[in-house]
């Protein structure tokens, strides 16, 4: 992988591919540049995409006190990589970072976002305590149980859900993500879309899945309606994901009309 130097020193690791004008694109919990790589070849006849390892991930560095402007920091980093003006695809609290760095005023000439996880009032958000527990738990080295603390409050999953993603391939690359939780947990936030979003005057559209949790859905309503150019677009997807084959269509149209 390539490797751009972000403004506190941490080296951020990513790879560029194809040919067109640039997307970045960055994921949410659990995940690193890797869920991208059946989307990608998808996109590269159109795009030239740059997909990154957030801190913490990969083969990406890390700090040792996280804040959200480090993050955002780094972000900008890969559009300066881009030419410094980048169109910008963030999936869930992937897409809470790229709100937070266009409103820090990055290069982002293009912004999609895939369900944002805001929590809009009448959907119960974490408990008061939610954060402390879960770097308690990851302290203790309890990987798997942070895993399933963030799945069942922040994410909502039952247990059965839960037990079946434990069930799944996936698992143990979970646990192995799970120290860059509490990032995830922090641009979360207390649920609130962030201030400033009616000044952001960038195309924008915030994709969601047909088949989404209704908490997700609200969020991404609101989060289109509180953005002055955006549209809301629903694909044909499941839970908080729309696959590669419906997803690239509509990114290869919004990034190069």
């Amino acid at each position: 992988m390539r490797k751009v130097v972000s403004r506190d020193g941490t080296t951020i690791a990513y790879k560029k591919a194809g040919e067109g004008p640039p997307l970045v694109m960055l994921g949410g919990g659990f995940r690193d540049h890797s869920v991208f790589d059946s989307l990608v070849p998808l996109l590269t006849p159109y795009c030239t995409t740059y997909v990154y390892d957030r801190r913490g991930r990969g083969e990406s560095g890390d700090s040792p006190h996280y804040a959200i402007a480090r993050e955002v920091e780094d972000l900008t980093a890969v559009i300066e990589e881009a030419g410094g003006q980048a169109a910008v695809f963030g999936g869930s609290t992937g897409g809470i970072l790229s709100l937070e760095t266009a409103l820090a005023g990055a290069g982002i000439s293009r912004l999609a976002l895939l369900e944002p996880p805001y929590r809009m009032p009448g959907f119960a958000g974490p408990p008061a305590d939610f954060a402390e527990r879960l770097r308690e738990l990851l302290a203790q080295e309890r990987r798997s149980e942070a895993s399933e603390y963030f799945l069942a409050h922040l994410v909502g999953f039952s247990q059965g859900e839960i037990d079946q993603w434990k069930s799944g391939p996936m698992w143990a690359a979970n646990e192995a993500m799970a120290h860059t939780l509490p990032y995830d947990a922090a641009l979360c936030g207390d649920g609130r879309l962030p201030e400033g979003l009616a000044s952001l005057e960038v195309e924008s559209v915030v994709i969601s899945s047909d088949q989404t949790g209704g908490w997700l859905l609200a969020a991404a309503q609101a989060t289109a309606a509180a953005l002055p150019n955006c549209r809301h677009l629903t694909l044909p997807g499941v839970w908080h994901k729309v696959p590669p084959e419906v997803l690239a269509p509509a990114l290869v149209e919004f990034v190069t009309a």
